[in-house]
């Protein structure tokens, strides 16, 4: 019995040994030794040759956009649209209570009344001291005090007739109408709500024509300011369809936040159907001057992208350092221009995960 005991023990303990054994070795597998049987899959940054064209993306807007705002103050009793409505110039959009103008506008109307009275007052006792003077009765002072009575009368009767009329006016501005013909983009306010002047109300635009507006990078001014020909491409199911804008204009200043500058293409309207405000389309600035010339390129996919910031992971030794980087245009299958951050033969990791946890081995 003690022998079979024994040789139980003796078992147990070649056991356990080695699985202290094996795990040790396990423990002794780094990330890195793992990486060097699966590495990381990386691409050298190089240099490519400039094709002369400047890819930016663009947002179709219209030219003829309004912002109606409240013009009277009073509850909104009424909205007649609603936000992707067709309106013609002049239709009636909404209704602010006109309560408080219509008692307004008789409160001016019975200071015109008493304007009225006071200036007939005024004429006809002008009329008779101008008669007692003739005869010699008065002096020339109490007519020139009727005539000036008389002058007054008649600037209070022009200043509340002035008064009728901008109240008139301000009971005109409870009807909110269209300015132009055009769609209801968006409305700002609804039923109920308290309006005031100035108080935006809805926005309404003009089908055509239409433009794109298209931020450009001060790092790209030079070579888009060098091109000869510009095109919109509107569809990108159709990539050999192309719009030439009729004009272009640049805005004369440059936003301080974003470092862009505007560019508006006004668009033809014959080329133009099937656009709307808002969608995103691709313009193509062709600079044959710039073609040639040697720039750097990332592939897209060791692109990292984390809110604000654009970074790749770039081989240091057995890691991954993450940097950022300044892009330029996208150019298809050759990547992402680098315009700052990188230099020709820096290695930078695909797989951006891996790269993230990658470890030095243990020495």
């Amino acid at each position: 019995m003690t022998s079979t005991a024994s040789l139980v023990q003796t078992h147990l303990q070649k056991a356990a040994a080695w699985l202290l054994t094996s795990f040790t070795l396990a423990l002794a597998v780094s990330p890195a030794a793992i990486g060097q049987a699966n590495p990381i899959a990386t691409a050298t940054v190089g240099t490519k040759q400039a094709s002369g064209a400047t890819f930016l993306d663009g947002v179709v807007q219209p030219v003829k956009q309004s912002t109606v705002s409240a013009q009277a103050s009073g509850r909104i009793a009424s909205f007649v649209v609603k936000a992707g409505d067709k309106v013609k110039a002049g239709q009636l959009l909404a209704t602010i209570d006109d309560r408080e103008a219509s008692v307004g506008q008789q409160r001016s109307q019975a200071q015109v009344d008493q304007a009225d009275a006071d200036l007939r007052n005024a004429k006809a006792n002008f009329d008779r001291t101008k008669d007692l003077q003739a005869k010699g009765f008065i002096s020339r002072a109490a007519l020139d005090t009727a005539g000036a009575q008389l002058q007054s009368a008649q600037a209070q009767r022009d200043q509340a007739s002035a008064a009728t009329r901008q109240s008139s006016l301000a009971q005109g501005f409870t009807r909110v109408t269209a300015p132009f013909d055009g769609w209801v983009l968006q409305t700002d306010a609804q039923a109920g709500d308290l309006a005031v002047p100035g108080k935006p109300l809805l926005v309404i635009y003009a089908p055509l024509p239409l433009r794109v507006a298209v931020q450009v990078p001060a790092s790209r001014a030079a070579l888009v300011g060098q091109a000869t020909n510009v095109q919109v491409q509107a569809n990108e199911a159709l990539p050999d369809v192309w719009i030439t804008p009729a004009s272009t204009s640049v805005i004369p200043s440059s936003d301080p936040v974003s470092q862009t500058t505007e560019w508006r293409l006004e668009l033809p309207a014959a080329q133009s159907a099937g656009l709307v405000p808002g969608l995103q389309v691709r313009v193509k600035f062709s600079a044959p001057a710039a073609a040639n010339r040697n720039l750097l390129a990332v592939p897209e996919q060791a692109i990292v992208r984390r809110g604000e910031l654009t970074a790749v992971y770039v081989k240091n030794g057995e890691v991954f350092t993450l940097r950022a980087v300044r892009l330029g245009q996208k150019l298809g299958a050759d990547g992402t221009e680098v315009l700052a951050g990188l230099k020709a033969g820096d290695v930078v990791a695909l797989d951006t995960v891996r790269a993230a946890q990658a470890r030095p081995s243990a020495k």
